[in-house]
């Protein structure tokens, strides 16, 4: 089967096509197959594949496959799905440490970790949802919010941050987002009181405070922005930020966590049923064939258009 192999930790151009035998049913216990239609590219994939993450993969060097996110048709039965069904999911990538992701034409990956995906949701858009809806749900559960609380959520243009701002609004929570210019109307409408454009981290201060005069009481910062952000909060307030390596030193008794979410495959159905049901709504940026996963590294480094890029294969 074809898979995009990490040669060595560097720029996009170490990606490289390469050919690895294909699983076969039942040659790990307790794993299934998925043949692969749609894979995401994830912020978490450019830092491994530059070797940011290389200490914490330990013993795991290249040749190696990235690659979380998910979609596809199942190989093998599983109670309540049979071959054939469509289903999404996401690998995870760190626990695991085999070097066998998602930029493949089949995975192998535990029951658990896998959701029906709704006969009128595409491969490309469930592939966007996985890893980023679990991510915003921990965060918010994280945040431990009330009713009432303000949240300001970086990053909210991004699949990640939109998906914390549908979730916090739900919530009853005041949410104020910083968004490309441009978005501020979408964002508003899934669920943003305010929406602000992104700039140098005096710029976000100075344009939030404008907003909201008194602190928030809690930060998501799906943008991994960090400067500027922890004067903005309230004492006591909490920050939670999506990767361990771009969090703020704690004071004044602020609460500061970074998370990783785990797969939960009830909450993934929900989640793409309601995606279904256009309650939900995640944006996928760009899609790119396998063969061009460096191509669509190079894309999401950029920064061009945020949003999930997916790889089809």
């Amino acid at each position: 089967m074809r898979v995009v192999e990490v040669t060595a930790y560097g720029g996009p151009e170490v990606l490289r096509m390469a050919r690895r035998p294909e699983p076969e049913a039942g040659d790990v216990p307790g794993r299934v197959r998925v043949r692969l239609k749609a894979a995401g590219v994830n912020q978490a994939d450019l830092r491994i594949r530059a070797g940011r993450y290389a200490d914490a993969v330990g013993s795991l060097t290249p040749p190696f496959v990235l690659g979380t996110d998910f979609a596809g048709k199942l190989l093998d039965p599983v109670p309540g799905m049979a071959p054939g069904t469509r289903v999404a999911g996401y690998v995870p990538w760190y626990e695991e440490l085999t070097g066998e992701g998602t930029y493949a034409e089949v995975v192998r990956v535990a029951p658990e970790w896998l959701a029906p995906i709704p006969d009128d949701v595409e491969f490309t858009t469930a592939a966007s949802v996985p890893l980023a809806s679990a991510t915003a749900q921990l965060g918010l559960e994280k945040l431990g919010l009330s009713q009432g609380d303000t949240l300001l959520v970086t990053g909210a243009s991004a699949v990640v941050g939109r998906f914390m701002v549908q979730f916090a609004a739900a919530a009853g929570v005041r949410v104020i987002a910083v968004v490309h210019e441009g978005d501020e109307s979408e964002l508003k409408i899934l669920g943003a009181e305010h929406a602000v454009p992104r700039g140098a981290p005096e710029e976000v201060s100075a344009r939030v405070r404008a907003v909201a005069p008194d602190p928030v009481d809690g930060v998501f910062d799906g943008a991994l922005v960090v400067e500027g952000l922890l004067p903005l909060l309230k004492d006591d307030g909490v920050f939670v930020a999506i990767a361990p390596d771009r969090i703020p030193a704690a004071e004044r008794n602020v609460r500061v966590e970074a998370i990783r979410a785990k797969p939960d495959a009830a909450r993934l159905k929900q989640t793409l049923e309601k995606v279904a049901a256009r309650e939900l709504i995640t944006r996928v940026a760009d899609v790119f064939p396998l063969e061009e996963a460096a191509e669509a590294h190079r894309r999401a480094e950029s920064g061009h258009r945020p949003g999930r890029i997916i790889l089809m294969i």
